[in-house]
C-alpha cells in the first residue's frame, strides 16, 4: 500500500459499533469517517469518496442493502468495496449482500484481527482499479504526487507484483524478423 491514510466509512445506526470501529482502524493507521443511516453515507460520499465502506444491513428507513444498490448504481461510486459488517448470518442474506455489489460479508460479532486483514486486502485490491493515468508514448504512469514513472515500478510499488521479462511473439518479428537465424528458428 501507499503511505498515504486510506478512508474507510463506517455505517451503523448503534453508536457503540461506530466507536469500537473507529478506534480500531485508527489504531491500524486508517482515517475514518461515521454515518449513523444510509442516508448519512450517501450525503458524505457526495462530498468525500472513501477507499472502502464497512456497511451494517440493518438500519432504519434504508436499510444496507438499499444502501449498497445505490452506491453501484453510481458511476462515482460504484468503484468502491462494501464490505457488509452484520449480525445477519443466513446463507440468503449473505447471498443477497454479494448480489447487491458487497465484496464481502463479516458477521457479528467479528474478530478484530480477520476483518482488520479483509479492510486490508480490499484497499490493496481497490487501488489498482479506476483510472490511470498512462503516457501513450512511452508508456510512463503518473502517480498521486504527479510523477511519472515506468509501469513496472508503479505496479511493483502498488501492487504485490514483481515483473519478469520476455518478447511477444509480435516483437520478436518486428526485431528480428529479417534476422536468417530468426527466420529459421521459426519454421
Amino acid at each position: 500500500m501507499t503511505n498515504t491514510k486510506r478512508l474507510i466509512l463506517a455505517v451503523d445506526d448503534n453508536p457503540k459499533n461506530l466507536q469500537f470501529l473507529g478506534k480500531l482502524l485508527s489504531s491500524n493507521g486508517f482515517e475514518v469517517a461515521m454515518a449513523q443511516s444510509g442516508q448519512q453515507a450517501l450525503n458524505f460520499m457526495l462530498k468525500e469518496e472513501p477507499d472502502l465502506i464497512l456497511l451494517d444491513i440493518m438500519m432504519p428507513e434504508m436499510d444496507g442493502y438499499t444502501v449498497c444498490e445505490k452506491i453501484k448504481a453510481n458511476f462515482s461510486t460504484r468503484h468502491i468495496p462494501v464490505i457488509f459488517l452484520t449480525a445477519k448470518t443466513e446463507t440468503s442474506d449473505v447471498v443477497k449482500g454479494f448480489d447487491v455489489g458487497g465484496v464481502d460479508y463479516v458477521t457479528k460479532p467479528f474478530n478484530a484481527e480477520e476483518l482488520l486483514a479483509r479492510v486490508k486486502t480490499h484497499i490493496e485490491v481497490n487501488i489498482l482499479r479506476g483510472l490511470l493515468p498512462i503516457c501513450s508514448q512511452c508508456k510512463k504512469i503518473r502517480d498521486d504526487q504527479g510523477f511519472w514513472e515506468q509501469v513496472e515500478r508503479y505496479f511493483e510499488t502498488h501492487a504485490q507484483v514483481t515483473f519478469t521479462h520476455s518478447l511477444c511473439p509480435d516483437c520478436m518479428d518486428k526485431l528480428y524478423g529479417d534476422a536468417d537465424w530468426y527466420r529459421k528458428s521459426r519454421k
